[in-house]
């Protein structure tokens, strides 16, 4: 089991990419909090992962309050005896034109899917400096910040920002032995906000096929267990190899 005897934590676990992600790292032998702002959620996740043999605890995180990111992080550790892994899955879209959102829309989407993750990397790099842990941090960013697009205005935004402070905070907490990286999947799932997944959402890339939570949850368990040691600073794309086609290319 390549996570055996750590303890993670994944945002947004409650369903899609976080959910599989969560069941991912159980399997390899990770404790695993499922932090969700969903109650029901999360406590559906964490009990399918404990009946099916694994380790987990449902965890209720408003992450566009740092003072619940803070007590979230305190009550982890203090239940599973410290904290190695942190996964910034969570995020929600606008959706809006820039004529359209609203200074509110913009605010929350840059809270939640921007200022969250480097609140909770925040928080857990202190608790896992605290415990001498050899820290791994994966954020979850998205085609969306390279490339504009003609509506989700503040989510692009977002998700650029997320790039970028994935390699500061890779050299800033490199001194403490904590890797930080970034995964970019493109329609992976669910869309942003929305239940479910439509198969037949039409999707261009080198693969003919959307991408499924499982497609990003692996890619996530490589940048967090020790085969990816080297590894530190890096965008991995796991987007079907969208992102290198040219427009108009077919």
């Amino acid at each position: 089991m390549k996570l055996q005897g750590q303890t993670a934590i994944v945002t947004g676990a409650g369903r899609n990419i976080g959910e599989e992600v969560a069941k991912t790292f159980a399997r390899e032998g990770a404790s695993v909090a499922v932090v969700d702002l969903d109650r029901e959620r999360a406590e559906r996740v964490a009990a399918e992962i404990n009946a099916a043999g694994g380790k987990a605890k449902a965890f209720v995180c408003d992450v566009a309050k740092e003072s619940d990111i803070d007590a979230t992080v305190t009550a982890v550790t203090a239940a599973f005896g410290g904290l190695d892994i942190l996964v910034n899955n969570v995020a929600i879209s606008d959706n809006k034109h820039m004529l359209d959102i609203t200074t509110e829309e913009w605010n929350r989407t840059i809270a939640i899917t921007l200022t969250a993750p480097f609140l909770f990397a925040k928080h857990a790099a202190k608790a896992m400096i605290a415990a001498g842990a050899r820290g791994k941090i994966v954020n979850v960013s998205s085609t969306s910040g390279y490339y504009g697009r003609d509506r989700a205005i503040a989510y692009t935004a977002a998700k650029g920002g997320v790039a970028n402070m994935t390699r500061s905070m890779a050299i800033q907490l490199a001194p403490h032995n904590i890797r930080v990286n970034s995964v970019v999947p493109n329609k992976i799932g669910s869309p942003v906000g929305k239940e479910h997944f439509d198969p037949t959402r039409p999707v261009k890339n080198l693969r003919d096929r959307p991408g499924v939570p499982e497609d990003l949850a692996k890619a996530i368990l490589f940048l967090v267990s020790d085969d990816s040691d080297f590894i530190a600073g890096t965008d991995l794309f796991v987007d079907g190899g969208c992102s290198a086609l040219m427009p108009g290319n077919e």
